[in-house]
């Protein structure tokens, strides 16, 4: 026996468990951030470099353990299986923090690449809110399984662009606030205090804007609109 429909009933049961784009939302970016094993990944060489930094007070050896640290991470990710995307990054980080403070010999170069990364990454949000691209609109697509075939079909459905532009403005205070916080610490070459702040302003105010963005989403009753079809040459409709 065959089903009615295209999808059968597993497809109709996926379509009437998402009824709003808030749900959408919440669905896809599941999918897309790392848990908290990722966090780990990328907090412990900060964590190596702050400590042998206030026992040595020399900045190569704090640089070495913090690469130490990030190698031996992506050792065992790589044994254990998943994804290396975070600690590569963390990886890739350490790499141009060592670049900074090795430079000018100072331990809290090591933590410029980071502030300055943050304001960019917040006025980009800011850019992608104006220009109706928000960010956060492409971590949702992320999540989407048609996402290689259509990686902009999102944008073609407003009420998604307009809840993800609202959602993008929570990571722009996120952004706000690192740069708020580090660039007087890194100004007053308070080492130790930036390492804390780095860790703190990490997963742990990744998780709070999560939080924020989850009450949103959770109050939100945005409802889904098609997104236009597209045309029959394959280009979608603008």
């Amino acid at each position: 026996m065959s089903d009615h429909g295209t999808g059968g009933p597993a497809a109709q049961q996926e379509v009437d468990a998402v009824e709003t784009v808030e749900q959408v939302i919440r669905q896809r970016v599941s999918d897309v951030l790392g848990g908290w094993y990722g966090s780990l990944e990328t907090a412990l060489p900060t964590v190596a470099f702050v400590v042998l930094w206030l026992i040595r007070n020399e900045v190569r050896p704090a640089l070495y353990a913090a690469a130490a640290v990030a190698i031996i991470l992506l050792g065992i990710r790589i044994y254990i299986g998943g994804s290396v995307r975070f600690v590569l990054t963390s990886l890739f980080a350490t790499a141009i923090a060592a670049f900074f403070a090795l430079r000018s010999g100072q331990a809290e170069d090591a933590f410029l690449p980071g502030i300055i990364t943050s304001a960019a990454y917040g006025v980009a949000m800011v850019v992608s809110i104006l220009t109706r691209w928000p960010a956060v609109g492409f971590v949702v697509a992320a999540g989407d399984p048609q996402f290689a075939e259509r990686p902009t079909a999102w944008h073609q459905d407003s009420a998604l662009v307009r809840v993800c532009s609202k959602l993008t403005w929570v990571l722009v205070a996120l952004f706000a606030l690192r740069v708020g916080l580090m660039l007087p610490l890194y100004l007053a070459g308070e080492v130790a205090w930036l390492g804390v702040a780095k860790i703190a302003l990490g997963w742990p105010a990744y998780l709070v804007a999560i939080v924020v963005m989850g009450l949103m989403l959770a109050t939100g009753r945005t409802p889904v609109t098609e997104p236009a079809p597209a045309h029959r040459d394959g280009e979608p409709r603008e």
